[in-house]
């Protein structure tokens, strides 16, 4: 490097020399990076002419960068699973899109054109919403059900049955949207009841939804009757937690030939029962059977661990009563027996208070669980079988969380069915994605996968020879090729 602004001209760095042009060109770029360090020389050029052209070249031949990595697996296990049957690329976006990025309909729009090159108006998706409600949600759940169907050789004979609540940013009340118990808390938001019903391992098989003041328990034998209806099934064992155990419940599923396993309120049965269920001297993982009233078996199991986690969440819940007493939150619209505001009592009309000697009444029922059954299999699978229940509860979860089914914006009812429509096979393809990942004893979670799909872009390129166009998998990334090579999915 020759300094030359002088009136002599003076050497400020030496980098070397050499006869090998590998060296050559490693010194090369050594000065290019030492003069663009040098304090004063921020202002000079040093860009190669090749480099220049080449991007010339990248930028006359560019046509479209896309995110491909969704499509090329989740599409491929939308197809596998079988709704592409269902003639329409709008589903197959508005259900992608769902999973990867879940937005409101208007957002969707954006992204879909931003990141697709797909050009849909949110009127379009409406009216697409409307024809999904009106024709389609049968079609699409009898796919969802045969695939599943394939999923076990002995034929689906075991389903789970819950229910949640999904509420609405509005005020108004209507037909279908009103206001009842929330499970999420949101009591003052008009809400809709949403039953789903899924098999073993929590795929799903049926939804429903129901006005929002409508009781949860009356809401499971509709959808029974229907789903046994639709598949001519004659036998199925029905699991379902204790919230929808009532008398009618049960005289129903006696009545339809089921065979039931039903959470048990131990607390709210006769004084006889709930003397000789806290008389059993149980230790950790026992389990007995005593004769029930209504004719069913009774099974009741202690957990050590159930234990802790109950006399944890009771005080948990205390201590949170205890501080809304103290801020003088609490009112005599709190007096009722819904989580643990059943500790709190009113003396006269306007004193309320912590009943305490209820609290500790509570203690002696840590670690004890319920089950009433009319099925005739061996109590440990009995309790092994209620016990999967979680894989409902982690449906609810990831619609409410990963999938954001609400809150729900809609007002229309058939397009908040058809909303849930969309949310219902978006999650019969994570849960494919979930079952494949685990087959194929990859450590990656549906949620890492996801992540990993939106980094995949595909470059559409014109060749200056031929001008025809090329589409380039850009896929550098080790993590995103195992991802691809995981399905089968190449990328020349």
């Amino acid at each position: 490097m020759i300094d030359t602004s002088g009136p002599s001209d003076r050497l400020l760095k030496t980098i070397g020399s050499s006869s090998d042009p590998r060296e050559v060109d490693r010194m090369v770029a050594q000065a290019h990076e030492w003069i663009l360090s040098f304090k004063g020389q921020q202002t000079i050029s040093l860009e190669y002419e090749e480099d220049l052209q080449f991007l010339a070249d990248i930028q006359s031949g560019l046509r479209k960068v896309l995110l491909i990595g969704p499509e090329l697996i989740l599409g491929k296990l939308y197809d596998e699973i079988g709704f592409k049957d269902v003639k329409s690329d709008l589903l197959r976006h508005l259900v992608i899109s769902r999973l990867v990025f879940p937005l409101s309909k208007l957002k969707t729009c954006e992204y879909l054109l931003r990141y697709q090159n797909i050009e849909i108006t949110p009127d379009q998706v409406y009216r697409y919403m409307d024809k999904l409600q009106k024709s389609q949600k049968q079609e699409l759940q009898q796919i969802s059900y045969e695939h599943t169907l394939g999923l076990f050789n002995g034929g689906i004979s075991v389903v789970f049955y819950d229910v949640t609540t999904l509420y609405f940013e509005v005020s108004d009340e209507d037909d279908l949207r009103k206001t009842g118990f929330s499970k999420e808390g949101k009591h003052q938001h008009p809400q809709i009841v949403l039953g789903l019903l899924v098999s073993k391992y929590g795929y799903p098989l049926a939804f429903e939804m129901f006005e929002g003041n409508q009781f949860e328990g009356h809401t499971m034998i509709p959808v029974l009757e229907s789903f046994k209806s639709t598949y001519q099934l004659e036998k199925l064992v029905v699991i379902a937690d204790a919230g929808l155990m009532s008398k009618k419940n049960l005289q129903h599923l006696s009545d339809g030939g089921y065979e039931f396993i039903i959470g048990a309120r131990l607390k709210n049965e006769a004084d006889q029962i709930k003397e000789q269920l806290l008389s059993l001297p149980m230790k950790d993982g026992e389990s007995t059977t005593i004769p029930h009233p209504s004719g069913h078996r009774l099974i009741v199991s202690y957990a050590a661990s159930r234990a802790r986690r109950d006399r944890k969440n009771r005080e948990k819940g205390l201590n949170k009563l205890e501080k809304k007493l103290s801020k003088g939150r609490l009112t005599k619209q709190h007096i009722n027996n819904r989580g643990y505001n059943k500790y709190l009592k009113m003396d006269g009309k306007i004193d309320i208070s912590i009943d305490y000697e209820k609290f500790k009444a509570d203690k002696k029922w840590d670690g004890l669980k319920g089950y009433l059954t009319n099925a005739k299999l061996p109590t440990p699978q009995i309790i092994d079988q209620y016990n999967e229940l979680w894989q409902i509860e982690k449906a609810f979860r990831i619609s409410k969380t990963d999938l954001r089914i609400r809150p729900i914006y809609h007002r229309l009812p058939q397009r908040i069915e058809a909303h849930l429509i969309i949310a219902f096979c978006a999650y019969k393809v994570y849960k494919e994605l979930e079952r494949q990942l685990k087959e194929r004893h990859s450590d990656l979670t549906p949620e890492k996968a996801i992540e990993l799909m939106k980094t995949i872009y595909s470059l559409k390129i014109q060749l200056p020879k031929s001008n025809r166009n090329r589409n380039i998998i850009f896929c550098d990334d080790q993590k995103q090729q195992q991802l691809l090579q995981l399905f089968n999915i190449k990328t020349d």
